[in-house]
């Protein structure tokens, strides 16, 4: 056998979908852990500085974002080592596949890490889809707060008092209501949208949701790759069992 006999044969043991999904999701997880968590920090400044200026109001919401960061750091370091070991079982089951190796079997143990892998990433699929809504609720947020401001800088607005047009973050559950001051009006509304901390946390949520997007698309070709692969094993083992007797 040549080198480019040799080359194709490796080649063709690769397996494509799960590197994909794999580079999708340490993009995904990457974008929605590091995004999310400067964004976190960006939203308890806001708040601080404009909607919340007694610690106290806002010391429940600073104890729960701080305890969504240490989160994302377990989600990261999870989702390092997971898409790792998902390659390597990729690598494993398309080689059984292919049967690039003869004396290659199949095993009872083997099967059964095979369907782990299936059930695992079914359960991540579905708890990612919720993560990809969550992250959907602070864009949505700042989106308002956002549109809000482009209306009042609007010329065809034609507005006569825009001290009326307000934003109050505490109708949202962001902080308690006797928190003061609670709103912003006018023109303080406008110079809130024009600090870099709001322009950066509102731009920061929309990559972050979009990489909770692509982890769910990752984990989707997880999904097909793994499931394929295992329904195949599963063929081939009783496939060695009749030929057997």
């Amino acid at each position: 056998m040549g080198c480019f006999e040799c080359c194709i044969k490796c080649l063709g043991g690769v397996p494509y979908a799960s590197l994909v999904a794999t580079i999708l999701c340490f993009s995904g997880v990457a974008l929605f852990c590091g995004c999310g968590h400067v964004a976190l920090t960006g939203t308890v400044t806001i708040l601080e500085t404009h909607f919340s200026k007694v610690t106290s109001d806002h010391a429940m919401l600073t104890d729960i974002i701080q305890l969504m960061q240490y989160v994302i750091y377990g989600i990261a370091s999870f989702f390092f080592l997971y898409g790792i070991i998902l390659l390597a079982e990729g690598f494993y089951t398309t080689s059984a596949v292919k049967e690039l190796h003869s004396e290659f079997k199949t095993t009872i143990c083997g099967r059964c890490i095979s369907g782990m892998f299936v059930f695992l990433t079914y359960i991540l699929g579905v708890a990612w889809l919720g993560v990809f809504g969550f992250s959907a609720v602070p864009v949505f947020l700042f989106y308002n707060m956002w549109s809000t401001c482009a209306t009042m800088k609007s010329p065809m607005a034609n507005l006569t008092n825009i001290d009326s047009i307000c934003v109050d973050v505490r109708q949202y559950g962001i902080i308690p209501w006797n928190a003061t001051p609670g709103k912003a009006c006018g023109s303080t509304l406008g110079d809130i949208c024009n600090t870099s901390d709001f322009y950066l946390s509102y731009h920061l949520y929309i990559v972050a949701c979009a990489g909770a997007g692509a982890t769910v698309i990752a984990l989707l070709i997880y999904m097909m790759a793994t499931t394929y692969n295992f329904a195949v094993l599963k063929f081939k083992s009783r496939e060695d069992c009749c030929t057997k007797f």
